[in-house]
């Protein structure tokens, strides 16, 4: 068996099949599919927030917690740095840092948003 060490566009789908552990999964490749779909919300909602100034974090988080929870933390991380760009990190690390899916020393060189921090705190 292929040990894939780089994530790009023709292993991520492969990367993500190999670690997908979805105990209730029922619906096969759709269900699949459909759970790979978290990461484009996430960056959709990311990029809405980064434009228009209206976070739905909550919404974020539940996206993400589905993406850790069927994937695992450190297939989920991997996968997270290849689908997400440097913009949409400084909205996710505070969000992972919250559901205490990454440390704090991790992902140090990014600047997280201040309003995401405080939406967090606000919980």
């Amino acid at each position: 068996m292929q040990h894939l060490t780089e994530l790009n566009s023709e292993t991520f789908v492969l990367y993500a099949y190999r670690n997908y552990r979805n105990p209730q999964c029922v619906g096969g490749i759709a269900e699949f599919e459909s759970d790979l779909q978290a990461f484009k919300y996430v960056k959709k909602l990311i990029n809405k927030y980064l434009t228009t100034d209206q976070l739905s974090y909550r919404l974020i988080m539940n996206h993400v917690i589905l993406i850790y929870n069927v994937f695992g933390i450190e297939a989920a991380n991997k996968m997270m740095e290849f689908k997400m760009g440097h913009k949409h990190w400084t909205v996710l690390k505070p969000i992972l840092l919250y559901l205490d899916y990454i440390g704090p020393t991790d992902y140090i060189n990014v600047t997280q948003d201040q309003a995401v921090i405080e939406e967090l705190r606000s919980i």
